[in-house]
């Protein structure tokens, strides 16, 4: 089922109409009963009284519709259209109405424990941007569409968590933590396939929150701090190997000094405890030869 314009026209020339019939139907009545009061003529009190009932069910197809908003118009339980019309509208009295935001909503979801694509147990939660784009699928094809987008969307957020490890063990795989983007954007596409059915249209949806689950959360900052601290080792060690093979390029080619491979092996030695050491050297004065 798919949305289509309901009838409804301007509302404010039906004002003046029932004016009109109002009118028409106490002058009638009146008329009559001044007219003759000891025997009112009945046809045209009946024709007032007839005049103002009609008057009066015609008020019923006054309605409002604000900016951002449809009414769903029904008719004895068929759908007969949705007006988008703003302003006040007139319709036929007969339909029953109900009103449908348009407007761009959002909610958070809980922080869901799920398990990554690496089993490890985490917290994860979203936020989905979110708005109605057919209003008849959101009232006839599901149940309650706004408590459908919630379930729905936590369920897709699960499944999403389940396809990518929180942390990216080789710089191909794309993982909860580093790759953002990715991330949300195969969330909202997950989130979108599940509510096309309902009229929803998913604008935007993205990671509030991520976290180890509480049981292994120390164990994986520990594991995350030796990752740093080998990276960083690595970096400096890069660095100082490429320090020491240019101390030695250069002493040899301004023939500075004539070092065999013994003394070469030995500077290597000396430079790389300065360069990688944690801690500050302390220099050791030798008095004696270099043999």
């Amino acid at each position: 089922m798919n949305e289509r314009n309901g009838f409804s026209v301007a509302g404010i020339p039906f004002i003046g109409l029932c004016l009109v019939l109002a009118g028409l139907g106490a002058a009638l009545v009146v008329s009559a009963i001044h007219a003759h009061p000891d025997a009112p003529p009945v046809a045209r009190i009946l024709a007032g009284v007839i005049l103002l009932a009609v008057d009066g069910f015609m008020l019923k197809g006054f309605f409002q519709v604000a900016p951002n908003e449809g009414q769903v118009l029904q008719l004895f339980g068929k759908y007969a259209g949705t007006v988008r019309h703003e302003g006040l509208r007139w319709t036929n009295p007969f339909y029953s109405r109900q009103r449908i935001s348009l407007r761009v909503r959002n909610f958070e979801s809980g922080k869901l424990k799920v398990n990554d694509n690496d089993g490890n147990p985490i917290e994860i939660g979203a936020v989905v941007v979110w708005q109605v784009l057919d209003t008849a699928e959101a009232v006839f094809c599901v149940d309650d569409y706004e408590n459908y987008v919630h379930i729905q969307s936590e369920s897709a957020l699960r499944q999403m968590a389940q396809s990518y490890p929180y942390d990216a063990h080789d710089d191909g795989k794309p993982s909860l933590r580093s790759h953002g983007d990715v991330i949300n954007s195969h969330l909202r596409d997950e989130i979108q396939t599940r509510l096309g059915k309902a009229g929803v249209q998913v604008v935007e949806a993205r990671i509030s929150h991520l976290a180890y689950a509480q049981e292994i959360a120390q164990a994986m900052l520990q594991r995350q701090q030796a990752g740093a601290i080998i990276a960083a080792r690595t970096k400096i060690v890069e660095g100082a190997v490429s320090m020491v093979e240019m101390a030695l390029d250069q002493l040899s080619q301004r023939g500075v000094v004539n070092l065999d491979e013994e003394r070469k092996a030995a500077m290597v030695s000396n430079l790389l405890v300065v360069l990688c050491g944690e801690r500050g050297t302390q220099p050791v004065l030798n008095t004696g030869t270099l043999y």
